[in-house]
């Protein structure tokens, strides 16, 4: 099993990232959602957790941002009916709170906007998830954290993806920077530092 890879980015599709790892090229299945983390220029560094599936026609590897966000995608394709497209289309269209606020809430409306899930899905999805996503977020899916919350969050988040912790906390702490006197959501922090790890990148020799 394949569960993570680290290397720099040699080309990318609307789905799909090409990885230079040590000289091996992985071809890894994203969403557009994690497409958006990063700069997509040649040579970017990539690091994502991966599922690898091997089927009759085809062995795909698929790559998220998190390890929850890899968790999530192994339990909704352990659900019947549900395959890794399903899968990948529910996590690129809702944020992990989203999901775990539908599971709580049985919100059938805000599933049923996912594409590819009818009523009938979006059902069987909230009767077998329930008890599948304790390790979720457990706040409303639209909130935010103002402040040293909200940078404690996004610097645990840039350590879960690999970056160590003083480049993280610099980079949070650019990231707070820039948005200036304006409250951010954790997530929309994250993307900011991340943004600021990129521009160090490039100017760094």
């Amino acid at each position: 099993m394949i569960g993570r890879i680290q290397g720099h980015l040699i080309e990318h599709t609307d789905s799909q990232i090409l990885v230079d790892v040590g000289g091996l090229a992985y071809e890894v299945e994203v969403t557009a959602a994690a497409l958006q983390e990063f700069a997509l220029a040649a040579g970017t560094q990539v690091l994502l957790y991966t599922h690898f599936i091997v089927r009759e026609d085809a062995q795909l590897l698929y790559g998220f941002l998190s390890r929850l966000q890899r968790d999530v995608f192994r339990d909704l394709i352990r659900i019947s009916g549900v395959g890794p497209k399903l899968a990948q289309s529910i996590l690129a269209s809702l944020t992990l709170e989203e999901i775990a606020f539908c599971a709580r809430n049985k919100d059938i409306a805000m599933l049923t906007r996912v594409p590819g899930v009818g009523k009938k899905t979006a059902e069987r999805l909230l009767m077998e998830l329930k008890d599948r996503l304790q390790n979720l977020p457990q706040s409303d899916p639209v909130r935010s954290v103002p402040g040293q919350a909200a940078a404690t969050e996004a610097e645990a988040a840039l350590i879960a993806l690999g970056y160590k912790p003083p480049e993280a906390q610099r980079a949070i702490t650019l990231a707070r920077t820039e948005a200036g006197e304006a409250e951010v959501a954790t997530a929309d922090l994250v993307r900011l530092a991340l943004k600021q790890i990129t521009r160090r990148s490039e100017v760094t020799p």
